[in-house]
């Protein structure tokens, strides 16, 4: 049995998991993100120290699934947003031998994310497949021939920040790296609420800030401008699946987040994206939801920790 931990900007969670990726136990927790690296991830050692009094097992590998930019062979996080006090240039790994004292892994919470649905999910299975993550913001990952691909500097697969222009006057949106007309500038939730809230006018006066769930609903029920944001979201994102597949022949990409709870706002854009623009390949490209949810970005965590394992076996015999 290994665990698996996603922290999270609001949210940790950890979940022991067994070899079928089926979830054991759980426990979750507010994430300390305003105190310090160390009290993150000390957060998720007393986690996983209740789970092992709750049942008894211990865990015989941790893996961590964080945001921000990470050393995946240091483990430590090499850059993060400043909502994360004392995040950037912990040393997660070192926190981890001191206070379990078993193998550990640290993955970039997009990776992480990725892995889980290669390994339980959506893209279970393949050997290559790439992720998105519809949230405050979009990330991305990539899987190749049965790996993640990080590139060189670790940032392959940032898709949020691919330049598009295919929603007409996508180039005068703004995007939260300063710069502009890129996919996260139409189909993050910030980005979709925004733009929702331009065209709406005084309709929107009344959704709540930060409400996704709420834009959504209005989508359904016959809110011309919320079904319009989603459906350009979907133009985009359809549009970025197509990128993927002609740069990598890719064929797989699955979709997660927060905002993919309203997929069935957003996949007819991407389908009419497809439809007019195949992969000049011929093959077909899937574009699906993502199956693990919530617990994606832990089971993939838990992947890599499990991995570790395989890898002192083989250096064992």
């Amino acid at each position: 049995m290994v665990a698996g931990v996603d922290i999270g900007g609001t949210s940790t969670l950890v979940v022991f998991v067994d070899e079928r990726g089926s979830v054991i136990a759980e426990r979750g927790g507010e994430t300390p993100a305003h105190v310090s690296g160390e009290a993150m991830v000390q957060l998720a050692v007393d986690l996983i120290a209740e789970l092992t009094a709750e049942t008894g097992m211990t865990p015989a590998a941790v893996g961590i699934g964080a945001a921000g930019v990470v050393d995946p062979v240091a483990r430590r996080i090499v850059a993060a947003s400043t909502s994360f006090v004392g995040w950037a240039g912990y040393s997660v790994g070192a926190h981890l031998d001191r206070a379990l004292g078993v193998p550990n892994s640290l993955v970039n919470d997009v990776n992480a994310f990725l892995l889980g649905e290669v390994a339980f999910g959506a893209a279970r299975g393949l050997d290559n497949a790439a992720g998105i993550t519809l949230g405050t913001g979009v990330g991305g990952a990539i899987y190749l021939d049965g790996a993640l691909w990080e590139g060189p500097e670790g940032a392959a697969g940032e898709l949020g920040h691919s330049p598009s222009y295919v929603v007409p006057g996508h180039g005068e949106e703004p995007c939260t790296c300063g710069q502009s007309a890129h996919l996260e500038s139409i189909a993050s939730g910030r980005s979709i609420e925004r733009r929702y809230r331009a065209r709406a006018g005084q309709i929107a006066a009344d959704l709540p800030a930060g409400d996704g769930a709420a834009l959504a609903t209005r989508a359904r029920t016959g809110d011309g401008a919320a079904a319009h944001v989603f459906a350009e979201a979907g133009l985009m994102l359809g549009q970025a699946a197509v990128t993927l597949a002609a740069t990598l022949d890719l064929g797989h990409l699955v979709v997660g987040g927060g905002v993919s709870g309203a997929w069935d706002l957003i996949e007819p854009g991407v389908r009419t994206y497809l439809a007019e623009h195949p992969p000049v390949s011929g093959r077909t490209l899937s574009v699906v939801r993502a199956e693990r949810g919530s617990h994606a970005v832990a089971l993939g965590a838990a992947s890599s920790a499990r991995a570790l394992l395989t890898e002192d076996a083989l250096i064992a015999s």
